[in-house]
């Protein structure tokens, strides 16, 4: 007897599987050992490589486990003599399309992680709601991987047809007796690999961070276990702060609140716990109006004054002329988490940003209902789609009256993969926002802009002719950054001279970083970003107080003149600029409170660790002592707050202050 026929008498009806199982973990192991090399300095650095393939082996069982369960239960049926054909048909088609995933993901990672320094995760879910765009990217910024990966995939996937096709020819079928013998026995395998412990909680990625650089603990993973982990973990969104650990709900709103910033207020309303009256510190006879322009992707990195390349001149100019942010940090790494927090003054989580949650798509407290409810007209100018990341809706749905995007912006000069040029975005912008201030003079009422940029965006399509570029080739993220501030300067210098400049208070802040990555465990350089306030009666000045997104709203509202009930617990930092700040950081499954006196991390495995930061070198260094239990629950509430009130419906715009105070 050979040994392949003896091989084949041992696996049975499970012989696709077998060799499904044997070709999986050939291929992931190769990937691994690949993207290790390729990143060799940061692995070596990290730790172990040895024992980091070791895990990875184990987390490949535990992926392979999870996509055998729908054919081991269908065995006890199918497996039988008299459904042979339909068996063997069923097991090649299974195999070779899980298979073709695996392949497919595992060879797009090395592109996602130049963009994103880390491996497929729920980014690459959610980008798969917007096809043309992220087609229209691929094509233009990665078109050489993407004919690449795709050759390669149908050429694996071609031989693996074949293997599969003559494997499946030589599975045979068992009788009812031995099948349901072994069939336990099968399943108790099967179940182990998925289970991967025998503690309290089976595996899961966060098990597999055990290096302190989150790059490479991704690498310890398969792509595909990274995805479909992310996928489920979208059903569990409301609950997402779990991992990190859980406060009781008095413990939770205590820690929340005690900041020397909140306790101006009084929170009198015990079923509404962060809802209370903010009295704006300026009084004016009339409430401003105000423009927010959300810069797409323009970090730190390339604002010269604060450590970067100097490819924003224009922004650089007009802080002389305003209100400069030195300690801004973004509250993630994607546009829907900065508009979050600046225009809803919401703190992040590890689930997905409330622009796409389904509970806050209708009536969920942003600065737009706030000031809708005050009068104001409220209004989004993008240059691209507007459903894009579910803008649409969101900002429909709470409390924005008008939307205007490409389909309004009329004979772009520049249409590029998201849409018109940052210039054709501001000569529209200057246009509403001329109508809107004559009617302004008219009837009285103000107005509120969001404008979002889109010209940083790969592949950093821009046109011609505008800007002296800072590198060849053109398409760069320095030049692209370049056009941007150069378009935002152009609008600025029309601003000056318009009919609404002296009647309307400006914000300038970046959504967040562009490609944040590094080898720290959360890279802390990466989340800082410009913040800038001019306009009106705005005096010249700097805040260098560290501060969060989350801080912009209150602050802005105070600035407008305007009072009011609202939930948003960031800090008006016209009232208090002096106090120590804070700021809320969410790196994929990582959460950081950064303080003057330090980081207090989070991980998803429940653990806690502390790290110093040092701005000059960059470097997050962690620290070898424990982080303290007031650090930890300091931290946690500061998480689980927004998710509670997410998930309680407590951040609604319908709800009203029981009692309309500031405490004396």
């Amino acid at each position: 007897m050979s040994q392949q026929s003896l091989f084949s008498r041992i696996s049975g009806p499970y012989l696709v599987f077998t060799h499904f199982i044997l070709l999986a973990l050939a291929g992931l192991t190769l990937s691994r050992v690949a993207l290790m090399l390729w990143q060799w300095e940061r692995v070596q650095a990290a730790g172990n490589p040895l024992w980091m393939l070791v895990q990875g082996v184990r987390a490949d069982l535990i992926l392979l486990g999870l996509l055998l369960v729908i054919p081991l239960l269908l065995a006890p049926v199918l497996a039988l003599s008299r459904f042979k054909t339909l068996w063997r048909r069923f097991s090649y088609v299974w195999c070779l399309f899980a298979l073709t995933l695996l392949i497919f993901i595992e060879l797009s990672t090395p592109s996602f992680i130049l963009q994103y320094d880390i491996r497929p995760n729920r980014l690459y879910v959610e980008y798969l709601k917007y096809p043309k765009e992220v087609f229209s990217t691929l094509w233009h910024g990665f078109r050489v991987p993407l004919l690449l990966g795709s050759a390669f995939t149908v050429l694996l996937v071609v031989l693996a047809a074949r293997h599969f096709r003559a494997v499946a020819q030589q599975q045979g079928c068992t009788s009812n007796k031995k099948l349901w013998l072994s069939w336990p026995l099968v399943v108790v395998l099967v179940f182990i690999s998925i289970r991967s412990t025998t503690q309290h909680r089976p595996a899961n990625p966060a098990l597999f961070a055990i290096t302190p650089d989150a790059m490479v603990n991704s690498l310890i993973i398969s792509s595909g276990y990274s995805v479909l982990y992310a996928i489920y973990s979208l059903r569990h969104e409301a609950r997402s702060t779990e991992m990190y650990g859980k406060l009781d709900e008095a413990t939770m709103l205590q820690q929340a609140l005690d900041w020397p910033w909140l306790k101006q207020y009084q929170f009198t309303d015990t079923t509404l716990p962060t809802w209370h009256r903010q009295q704006a510190t300026v009084q004016r006879d009339k409430p401003l109006n105000l423009v927010i322009v959300l810069q797409e992707s323009m970090g730190a990195t390339f604002v010269e004054s604060l450590g970067g390349v100097p490819v924003t001149p224009e922004l650089e100019q007009l802080k002389t002329q305003g209100l400069w942010f030195n300690q801004l940090y973004a509250t993630g790494t994607r546009s829907v988490r900065g508009i979050e927090a600046v225009v809803a003054g919401f703190a992040p989580t590890p689930a997905q940003s409330t622009v796409k949650l389904s509970n806050s798509q209708q009536n969920f407290t942003t600065l737009a209902s706030v000031l809708k409810a005050a009068g104001f007209h409220t209004q989004f100018i993008y240059g691209g789609e507007a459903h894009f990341d579910n803008m649409r809706s969101y900002f429909t749905g709470n409390g924005f009256s008008q939307i205007v995007d490409i389909n309004q912006i009329t004979k772009p000069k520049f249409v590029a993969s998201w849409g018109a040029s940052d210039e054709d975005l501001f000569d529209k912008a200057d246009a509403e926002l001329t109508r809107l201030q004559q009617q302004r003079q008219q009837s009285g009422q103000p107005f509120f802009s969001l404008v979002f940029t889109s010209s940083n965006h790969e592949p950093f399509e821009f046109p011609d002719g505008r800007i002296d570029l800072h590198e060849e080739p053109k398409n760069t993220v320095n030049n692209a950054v370049k056009y941007a501030d150069w378009a935002m300067g152009q609008f600025f210098k029309k601003a000056r001279n318009s009919s609404y400049w002296q009647d309307t208070i400006f914000l300038i802040v970046a959504d967040h970083d562009n490609r944040v990555y590094g080898s720290n465990l959360i890279p802390v350089e990466k989340f800082r970003i410009p913040g800038l306030i001019l306009g009106a009666d705005t005096k010249a000045g700097t805040i260098d107080t560290l501060s969060s997104q989350i801080d912009l709203a209150p602050t802005l509202l105070s600035m407008l003149g305007v009072s009011s009930c609202h939930p948003m617990t960031g800090r008006d930092l016209t009232l208090d600029n002096s106090s120590p700040g804070r700021a809320l950081i969410q790196f994929d499954q990582y959460f950081a409170l950064k303080q003057p006196d330090g980081l207090t991390i989070l991980k998803p495995d429940g653990t806690v660790v502390r790290g110093s930061y040092d701005e000059a070198k960059k470097t997050l260094q962690l620290s070898d002592l424990p982080a303290s239990r007031q650090q930890y629950e300091k931290a946690l509430a500061e998480v689980q707050l927004p998710s509670y009130l997410y998930r309680e419906g407590k951040y609604k715009s319908e709800h009203r202050c029981e009692k309309s105070a500031v405490a004396p």
